[in-house]
């Protein structure tokens, strides 16, 4: 029998946790392409930076591939040489915030582990780009023909949109409009004046970079509303016994509106703070019942969380490292940074500098020039069909389609896209934080760990039927076309 083939598109976290789940599942002989163009796998734009200061955003504990395995990247991690060269890694109360490329080392290493183990599953890593789908096959950018039984899309985060406002100065020395470039932030001068667009993790992932070359200038950091990522929990003791019996079973609690969830959240912090526990124990039971309550809620609902509450969650969702939080709380205190509420209404050029024209959320308006202006707004996810050929191609074909939020692409509940007549494919799927329209709580670990794990027998599930069936899916042209 011939070996099945699967094609993952995208080696980030999402597309090699979901080989390694593969490979661990895998019961007979199955061949995985990974098609990634980066020069290692696991890494994908968080865990690629080699920047010393940018960490993980949750304790090391917490980090790990499947829920079977708790405190599997915290004891490896203290195996590492690593451990006991990072002397701010290690807090206290004993939690340790390694720096975040780690994390990518580590999946890849769990992926050379489960092939040790599974002789049958044979995984290859091409440095490539998918460009085309045709019937049963990848097309990639080299030219490449790439068998394909069930192709999987992991590709979550698009690049940046940038603001009309700011296309014109494109190029300008005193633009940064990707803080991940290599070196972008590296020739800031120790009184180098900056304003930053945007108040959430990849600011701080700036102000760190910023701290570690000595910068001590002026920084002024602003948002449509000047929210601040929050500081995750350094637990003591007591708090993680208190967190332990603390009762928040959202996930058995029907919620008809988001007024009315806010409501009992708001309830249970005010609970939780008379018994000596900060408001992290209650949002931390929120967002492990999150995929189950966004699920409840008809769209209506989704769309008002969307609209009026997205950006609050995310801020205490989404935290930052201790270590981070301090460095902005520092920064704060001695006067050197400014967090305001405010959006760009104006952009003018020197030959060195950039003046920025700002309106307050009070109305008036503040004029500032800077000699760097770094653009941190993260990516857009609403045009994730547009970011690259390949999903440009698929959506033109009608194969793909944004889902309705406008948070990645439309899938069905086993993860299989819908296509433009609202058809499930039964051998193109997603994996990660771009099914997230769908499954709601999407971006963060464990949430899209557990989602690779649950596409990984999604796809060998597809596979079994195959075989089972002289007339199966996988070669039908019916049911499996790609139309020109």
């Amino acid at each position: 029998m011939k070996e099945p083939r699967v094609v993952i598109i995208g080696g980030g976290f999402s597309g090699t946790a979901l080989a390694v789940h593969l490979v661990r599942q895998a019961r007979s002989q199955l061949h995985i392409t990974i098609v990634e163009p980066r020069a290692t796998l696991g890494a994908g734009l968080a865990y690629s930076t080699q920047d010393p200061t940018h960490r993980i955003n949750v304790p090391a504990s917490r980090m790990q591939l499947s829920g079977m395995e708790e405190e599997d990247f915290d004891n490896w991690y203290r195996q590492q040489p690593e451990f006991y060269q990072d002397h701010h890694a290690l807090l206290s109360n004993g939690d340790v915030y390694p720096q975040r490329g780690l994390f990518g080392r580590y999946v890849r290493e769990r992926l050379i582990q489960a092939q040790i183990q599974n002789g049958l599953v044979t995984v290859v890593h091409l440095r490539d780009m998918a460009v085309q789908l045709s019937e049963r096959s990848v097309i990639t950018a080299s030219g490449k023909m790439l068998e394909a039984d069930v192709v999987v899309l992991a590709i979550s985060h698009p690049p940046p949109t940038l603001s009309r406002l700011l296309l014109p100065f494109l190029g300008h020395p005193a633009l940064v409009a990707d803080p991940w470039l290599s070196g972008a932030l590296t020739k800031a001068g120790k009184e180098t004046r900056i304003a930053i667009m945007g108040t959430s993790l990849t600011m701080a992932d700036v102000l760190a970079t910023l701290d570690s070359c000595g910068h001590t200038g002026a920084v002024l950091a602003f948002s449509r509303r000047g929210l601040l990522s929050r500081p995750n929990l350094i637990a003591n003791h007591d708090i993680a016994v208190g967190a332990s019996q603390w009762s928040g079973a959202y996930a058995d609690l029907t919620f008809h509106s988001v007024r009315q969830l806010l409501r009992h959240i708001r309830s249970d912090i005010r609970r939780a703070a008379e018994q000596g526990l900060p408001w992290q124990v209650v949002l931390n039971n929120v967002r492990a019942s999150g995929q189950a309550l966004w699920q409840k809620w008809p769209l209506v609902e989704q769309q008002r969380f969307l609209r009026h509450l997205r950006r609050f969650w995310d801020v205490h969702r989404y935290r930052i490292a201790p270590q981070v939080s301090d460095i902005i709380t520092t920064r704060q205190q001695q006067g050197n940074l400014n967090v305001i509420a405010a959006r760009l209404v104006k952009l003018e050029a020197d030959k060195e500098t950039l003046t920025l024209h700002l309106r307050l959320r009070q109305g008036r308006l503040m004029t500032i020039t800077v000699d760097k202006f770094i653009i941190t707004t993260g990516p857009a996810h609403s045009t994730l069909t547009e970011s690259q050929p390949l999903l440009q191609d698929l959506t033109r074909r009608g194969i793909i389609q944004p889902d309705v939020l406008g948070l990645g692409l439309n899938v069905d509940e086993h993860s299989h896209i819908i296509d433009q007549k609202g058809n499930s494919h039964p051998t193109l799927l997603v994996v990660g934080p771009a099914a997230r329209g769908r499954f709601g709580e999407l971006m963060g670990l464990p949430q899209v760990a557990e989602h690779a794990m649950t596409v990984a027998g999604e796809v060998l599930h597809t596979l079994r039927l195959s075989e089972l069936t002289q007339s199966s899916a996988l070669s039908s042209s019916k049911t499996l076309s790609y139309p020109d």
